[in-house]
């Protein structure tokens, strides 16, 4: 029998997968066996144009059974697919929250989930909070009540639960944490945990806040999947991410650590696109010889309002120069929204709430879209504190000149791209600034 050749070997490692966009159309791409996720959405974001803000995730969605998850960024995604059933797919999209909990872990690890914070008083710093988990041979455990589904059945039971590195366990007498009254539900090791998206009617779940632990290997069935709920939206990202922590340690970390290995031109880009650092956004006094941060919440607003009319008179001055008049505003500047990332035109409200949610929702994602109840307006979707809360952005008509504001016209704004900038330097009446636009790329 001739040997194999090199080349034909080498055409033999190569795997073909699909990737999906949102908007449903696909891109086929040639998978090497020791090619990571991260890997493919590095190829994705060069060969498309995006910005590389290591926010980029590859999807595993489950159509029939109603699943997705992130595929962490270091795992193989050849094995992956091998487990996946025809009818699932691969989706390219943002998520913002991947590694959140690296820079903001108190917001997803309440003290009254975490054992040992209740046996410290919650004295333990966020440094130490993470290493516990990160360190393999310290004991984290996460505890609290879930709705677990029962098998083949419609029906919820409310069930004290621990999350360990062994596995998840109930306790089948009240919250007893004795071994004997400790059942395994599920490891951790073979198993990985996703989202519900059929929606809390499906599985006639008591409250939004489903999640999903499923065997990682073979094609599995809906019997063999263990149906969770949690009370509610923070707890539930406490559960997933200490899932995800458990599991993969410290290689969580080193992901979140290593640096890009690609980095797009700025000239590669044919909309503008500009990014920018939360932890460099601050108000700033530029009126004396050098500049000054602005640290009393009472002046940063008077500076942020000020600087709303600086930017109009700006503006004004401009149509003075040589830009079309007032009375006869550019065409340009009531559609160059349109092409930025966080436009989305007419979606519905809920639409935005999805989009949202499928991002992170970390403080600041934010998207603009238009009005459903006002045909000259906009909307401002934003996310703080796992919310999502809407402005009305509205226009003001001053000396035959239409200007944009979401504060009742004390700020105002000659386009929407005026605005967003202004928000990201300046809280404003927000409840935060806005830092991640939810975008959505075609392939």
């Amino acid at each position: 029998m001739p040997s194999c050749s090199p080349d034909c070997c080498l055409y033999q490692a190569v795997e073909i997968i699909k990737v999906f966009s949102e908007d449903g159309v696909g891109r086929v791409v040639e998978v090497p066996a020791d090619m990571t996720a991260r890997d493919v959405c590095q190829f994705l974001v060069y060969k498309n144009h995006c910005l590389d803000d290591n926010c980029w995730s590859l999807v595993e969605h489950h159509s029939l059974l109603g699943l997705e998850r992130c595929l962490e960024d270091h795992e193989l995604v050849v094995p992956v697919q091998a487990c996946m059933s025809p009818e699932s797919k691969f989706l390219f999209r943002k998520n913002y929250a991947k590694y959140e909990f690296f820079r903001n872990p108190l917001n997803f690890f309440p003290e009254q989930m975490v054992a040992w914070c209740q046996e410290t008083n919650g004295s333990i710093p966020p440094s130490q909070l993470l290493q516990n988990f990160l360190n393999s041979s310290s004991c984290p455990e996460i505890q609290g009540f879930l709705y677990m589904k029962d098998t083949g059945r419609k029906s919820w039971k409310k069930l004290y639960m621990f999350l360990r590195r062994s596995g998840l366990y109930c306790s089948t007498k009240g919250m007893s944490k004795e071994p004997r009254h400790l059942q395994l539900l599920s490891d951790l090791e073979d198993s990985n945990i996703f989202t519900v998206t059929t929606g809390r009617k499906m599985h006639n779940a008591p409250t939004d806040y489903q999640f999903c632990i499923k065997p990682s290997k073979g094609r599995t069935e809906l019997k063999e999947l263990k149906m969770l709920c949690a009370e509610d939206e923070q707890s539930r990202t406490c559960w997933m991410t200490a899932f995800r922590l458990l599991k993969f340690g410290i290689l969580l970390y080193q992901n979140y650590k290593s640096p890009l290995q690609r980095k797009t031109a700025i000239s590669n880009f044919t909309t503008p696109v500009r990014s920018v650092s939360e932890n460099s956004l601050v108000a700033m006094d530029f009126s004396g010889r050098t500049g000054r941060v602005i640290d009393n919440p009472v002046e940063a607003q008077s500076a942020a309002m000020e600087e709303g009319h600086t930017w109009r008179k700006r503006s004004q001055r401009m149509n003075v120069l040589g830009s079309p008049s007032p009375l006869h505003p550019s065409p340009l500047s009531s559609v160059i929204h349109r092409t930025q990332l966080w436009f989305h035109g007419r979606i519905m409200r809920e639409e935005s709430h999805r989009m949202i949610m499928q991002q992170g929702q970390v403080d600041g994602l934010f998207l603009l879209r238009d009005s459903q109840s006002n045909p000259k307006a906009f909307v401002l979707t934003l996310c703080h504190h796992q919310k999502i809360k809407h402005f009305q952005i509205l226009p003001f008509e001053e000396d035959g000149q239409v200007f944009f504001s979401l504060d009742d016209g004390s700020t105002k704004f000659t386009d929407l791209i005026h605005l967003v900038e202004f928000y990201q330097l300046n809280r404003g009446v927000l409840p935060c600034k806005l830092k991640h636009p939810c975008t959505m790329v075609a392939l």
